[in-house]
Parts: structure tokens; C-alpha cells; sequence
């Protein structure tokens, strides 16, 4: 029988990591199709399911100055380098304007344009249905719960995350034949590359 996957009590009711592999495997499915709807909305409009987040983020969360890049990356918990990636994107697409704020040059200002506006209202007759069917089986509490429960597992991703790659380094720096082993491969591969 394979070992465990957690230690965590709380994780294994019954002494088995069955129920938690279960979490795991719905949660992956569940993402998988989130995503999938997302990509379908950006197709909508033209764009990437990423850049389609990033629009209607800037839409819900400026005011009349603008909302800046930092604010939008704090709220979809992605890099700000990336953001900015995203947010040329929709610039040169011209779907947002970018602007310098006029209490801090070094930082810009984003709104959605109107051109960008129209594109959402328009899509909403399909997003909504969709995004009703997504929870549809979901209480109000339950909707509530889920939702405070998400908040929460973001920071503990962040936290897996970082324990990987500190757990991972340590595994590759005590056995440096093996790290050797892993990077030769890439190597080969890098010569085909440039020879096809």
C-alpha cells in the first residue's frame, strides 16, 4: 500500500489520506473547468483567459482616478511584472488606457476604455449563466464559507510553495550527482534545439 500523503490529523479522518487524495482530485477537476470557462470568456472577446481576469479586474476595482498595477496584482495574487505584461496587452488592444498618476509619477493609473467597457457589458448575457451554473449547487452559507475558505488557502499555497523549493534545493545540494543527472538531460536537449 503507498505511503501516506499527509501527516496532518486534521487531513486523514479514518487514519487514511483516502478522503484528502478525493479533495485533491475534485479540486484539480473543479480548477480545470474554472479555467476552461475563463479561456472561453476571453475568447469572447479576443484575448487570453488571463488578459480577460486582468480587464474585468481593472473594471471592478478603479474608481474614477484609475486603479494601479500593484492594486491588481495584490488582488489576483500575481507578480506585478506580470501584471504589467498583461496590462500592455490590453494597451495596445486598446481595452485600458494607462496613465501617469499626477501624486506619484513613477506609477500609472489604469481604467478600462470604453471600447473595453462595451466588450463586457456585452459579454455578461453569457457570463452570468455560466458563472451561476459554475456554484449552482451551492447555498448562500455554503457560497460564504467556500469563499472565506479560499481566501485562507492562498497564503498556504504561497506557503507550500516556498517549502518546495526550499526542500528541493536542499535534496539537490546533498546529492550534487543527482542534480548533474537532471541538468545533463537539459543540456542534450538545448544542443538539438539549436542544431534542428
Amino acid at each position: 500500500m503507498p505511503s501516506s500523503t499527509v501527516t496532518k490529523p486534521e487531513l486523514m479522518p479514518g487514519g487514511t489520506d483516502s478522503r484528502f487524495r478525493s479533495f485533491i482530485h475534485n479540486f484539480l477537476a473543479f480548477s480545470a473547468r474554472v479555467d476552461q470557462c475563463r479561456s472561453g470568456f476571453g475568447e469572447q472577446l479576443g484575448i487570453s483567459g488571463i488578459a480577460y481576469t486582468t480587464l474585468i479586474s481593472i473594471a471592478h476595482l478603479q474608481d474614477e482616478e484609475g486603479v494601479g498595477v500593484s492594486r491588481i496584482a495584490e488582488h489576483l495574487h500575481l507578480s506585478g511584472a506580470f501584471v504589467t505584461i498583461e496590462v500592455s496587452k490590453l494597451v495596445k488592444a486598446d481595452l485600458v488606457r494607462k496613465r501617469t498618476n499626477k501624486t506619484d509619477r513613477r506609477r500609472v493609473l489604469l481604467t478600462v476604455t470604453p471600447k473595453g467597457r462595451k466588450l463586457l457589458d456585452g459579454l455578461v448575457t453569457v457570463q452570468a449563466p455560466i458563472n451561476d451554473a459554475l456554484f449552482d449547487c451551492l447555498s448562500a452559507a455554503e457560497f460564504e464559507q467556500l469563499s472565506s475558505i479560499m481566501a485562507r488557502l492562498v497564503p498556504c499555497g504561497d506557503q507550500a510553495i516556498s517549502l518546495m523549493t526550499f526542500m528541493t534545493k536542499k535534496s539537490a545540494d546533498a546529492d550534487p550527482a543527482r542534480s548533474s543527472e537532471a541538468v545533463a538531460p537539459t543540456r542534450a536537449a538545448r544542443k538539438s534545439v539549436r542544431k534542428a
